[in-house]
């Protein structure tokens, strides 16, 4: 049995946080994992950023409302989902996937949770596990499923190591320089092609 397990921004849908930098000019806002590999240092400064503007979750949510999936991405959700069980391994939020997530047409999704207060403040944030994604994959693997994975940040890179094969997608040169050892792909029509050649049963395209 096969899965295929995602990231979801960067690679099914923009980058949230580069959105709402946009919007606020906040250009700090713009930094992600393929800037700052450490989640956690990530997030903190997150945090201090929207405390120091005065910015609440529904300030996110609103940005959040206005997107749409990155083109093609509806349509290869719907393709993998035919061929493969497909879970999204996201270091996103749940406050904030609703919207795309539907958009999607509601596939799995694995990711953390926003702690904010009655005023809508976002004070902290709770990590579903350490290293979630690896551990995702590494669970899939002691029920004996054959897992095929696809990221483009550093924090996809354990996942796509723990993974049988892992690919990089819309990946930052400085990622695809640092990790050769994983396929890196430029669109999803390629990620596609990736899949059906790594599967170990006969697929189409």
């Amino acid at each position: 049995m096969e899965l295929a397990c995602l990231d979801l921004e960067g690679v099914l849908v923009p980058e949230i946080w580069i959105a709402f930098s946009e919007r606020t000019g906040i250009e700090e806002l713009r930094a992600t994992t393929r800037d700052i590999p450490d989640y956690n240092v990530l997030m903190k400064q997150r945090l201090a950023l929207l405390d120091q503007h005065g910015l609440t979750i529904d300030d996110i949510q609103d940005v959040i409302a206005t997107l749409e999936p990155l083109p093609g991405a509806i349509d290869f959700v719907d393709w993998l989902r035919e061929r493969f069980q497909v879970i999204i391994l996201s270091d996103t939020f749940y406050e904030f996937s609703q919207p795309l997530m539907r958009q999607l047409h509601w596939p799995t999704l694995l990711c953390h949770r926003l702690i904010t207060d009655d005023s809508g403040r976002v004070v902290d944030y709770k990590l579903r596990q350490e290293d979630p994604k690896r551990a995702s994959v590494k669970a899939l693997h002691s029920l004996n499923y054959r897992v095929l994975a696809a990221g483009d940040s550093y924090n996809d890179t354990t996942m796509l190591a723990e993974a049988d094969v892992g690919f990089l997608i819309h990946a930052p040169q400085n990622v695809v320089d640092e990790f050769p050892q994983f396929k890196s792909v430029a669109t999803l029509g390629e990620l596609k092609a990736a899949f059906v050649e790594a599967s170990d049963r006969p697929l189409t395209i």
